[in-house]
Parts: structure tokens; C-alpha cells; sequence
């Protein structure tokens, strides 16, 4: 078992210095000095507390329910189209498709299968439909 630990600490070394997983960090040290974008990441959580504090009331006035809706919408919206928030986005994407490749290996190799039969080129994401070597639906 301690041989298996020390793999898997030597692989954890590794996934750091791995190019997607430095893409992330760097990703999300850029959104953490986007100003703009913190600001408006705090005030979409304002307003989405808001609104969940205002649904939850027995007698909720659905004029302000509809109206703190649609302000949190746009917010979600202004942050999505920051360029910042859109690398962060693409960088997390890649880095969780890695992870993603690496469950898999393990979850097969777990279930009895050579794990050299796992591409993760040919690995779309989807569902094979075999459960047998899957970690489990997303």
C-alpha cells in the first residue's frame, strides 16, 4: 500500500506541473485580480441570496422575485462575457477533462481491465453504455 501512496503522491507532483493544470492556476489568479470582475461576482451573489431570501418568504412580492430574476440574469451574463471568466472557463474545462482521463484509468484498472486499453483520445466524454469500468455518471 505504501508503494501505491507514493505513486500516487508522485503523480500528483507530476499533474502539477502538467501544462493544463499551470493554464488553471494561472487562469484563476487572473480572474482573482480582476477587479471588475470580483465586484461583480460579489454582487451577483448579493443579488442571488436576495432573490433566494425573497422566494423563500410565505407572501413573496413576485414583481421584486421577477425583478432580482432578471438582475442576477444579467449579471451571470456580464460575467460570462469577461475575457477573463471565458479563459478561466476553457482552462478549467481542459484541466477537468485530465482529471476526467485519469479516474478513468484508475476506475477501469479497479474493475479488472488493462488499463492500456484506455484512450483518451478516443474518449468523447460520453457514455459507452458498458458501466462496468465506469467512476460513475456526471
Amino acid at each position: 500500500m505504501a508503494d501505491l501512496m507514493e505513486m500516487a503522491k508522485q503523480l500528483g507532483k507530476e499533474l502539477q506541473k502538467d501544462e493544463r493544470y499551470l493554464a488553471f492556476r494561472k487562469a484563476e489568479a487572473e480572474n482573482d485580480k480582476d477587479e471588475t470582475l470580483q465586484n461583480l461576482i460579489g454582487e451577483f451573489n448579493l443579488k442571488r441570496l436576495d432573490l433566494g431570501n425573497e422566494e423563500d418568504k410565505a407572501e413573496h412580492d413576485e414583481a421584486r422575485v421577477k425583478k432580482l430574476g432578471e438582475e442576477v440574469r444579467e449579471l451571470y451574463s456580464q460575467i460570462m462575457a469577461n475575457p477573463n471568466m471565458a479563459a478561466y472557463q476553457g482552462a478549467r474545462a481542459q484541466f477537468e477533462q485530465l482529471l476526467d482521463s485519469i479516474n478513468r484509468v484508475i476506475a477501469i484498472s479497479a474493475a479488472g481491465q488493462d488499463p492500456d486499453t484506455f484512450d483518451p483520445a478516443a474518449f468523447s466524454g460520453g457514455c459507452s453504455g458498458d458501466c462496468s469500468a465506469c467512476a460513475g455518471c456526471h
